[in-house]
């Protein structure tokens, strides 16, 4: 089964999350800090996390840089879970390489298919070897993104969110739809999650980030 880490200083908080998780067959690991974490991941590497950003010891967003820029946790799925509601914290996870985020309080059913979503979209493979657009290119395999021949650093979400549109260049693709096939559901009130994917995705894209249109009330595509 799965392994879930829950790294969350609130023994409240962990104790149901650990529990809606195991009642929903995962594996559970849980953390109050960022130390005991690290030394549960020396130990043993689960195929996700969900990283709290407020911790005693440590803020979870540097505990996701550090895993973001080690070898093998560099894909690690992470989904951030924090108090804080400013939108600037959001970005910042998303640009640090959370591949998710969620505010509390969230409900248990939102939480289990979050999960269920980004393992599910973690574990598949791409059915071709490359993407390319202009100046875009996608390396399936790889799961690598380059500009104009040179590396572009995107978070798990960011790159599937881009080789959808790439497979659907010149097509439309409304909100709800990308919202269901990225995070495999439409998240009632988390429509702002799409925009700002959308917008850090067109930041670390550069000039290229140009491809990517905006479609007023409908949603994206890229042409």
């Amino acid at each position: 089964m799965p392994l879930v880490y829950i790294v969350e200083d609130d023994a409240n908080i962990r104790e149901i999350e650990g529990f809606a998780l195991k009642n929903s067959g995962f594996a559970v690991e849980a953390f109050a800090c960022a130390k005991e974490f690290y030394q549960g991941l020396a130990k043993k590497q689960p195929d996700l996390v969900l990283l709290d950003i407020m911790l005693p010891d440590e803020e979870g967003l540097f505990v996701l840089l550090k895993l973001r820029r080690e070898a093998g946790t560099k894909k690690l799925p992470v989904i951030l879970v924090t108090a804080k509601t400013a939108e600037i914290d959001k970005v910042r996870g998303l640009d640090g390489g959370a591949d998710d985020y969620m505010t509390k309080p969230f409900g248990v059913l939102e939480l289990i298919s979050r999960v269920k979503a980004l393992l599910r979209r973690s574990a598949q493979e791409g059915t071709q070897d490359a993407l390319s657009l202009g100046e875009i290119t996608l390396d399936i395999a790889r799961h690598a993104a380059y500009v104009a021949g040179k590396p572009c650093g995107l978070t798990y979400k960011e790159f599937e969110l881009l080789h959808l549109l790439l497979v659907n260049a010149g097509i439309v693709m409304k909100r709800d739809l990308l919202m269901e096939r990225i995070w495999g559901i439409d998240f009632e009130g988390e429509s702002r999650t799409l925009d700002m994917h959308i917008g850090t995705l067109r930041r670390k894209l550069g000039e290229a980030g140009i491809h990517i249109r905006t479609v007023r009330n409908v949603g994206y595509m890229i042409e």
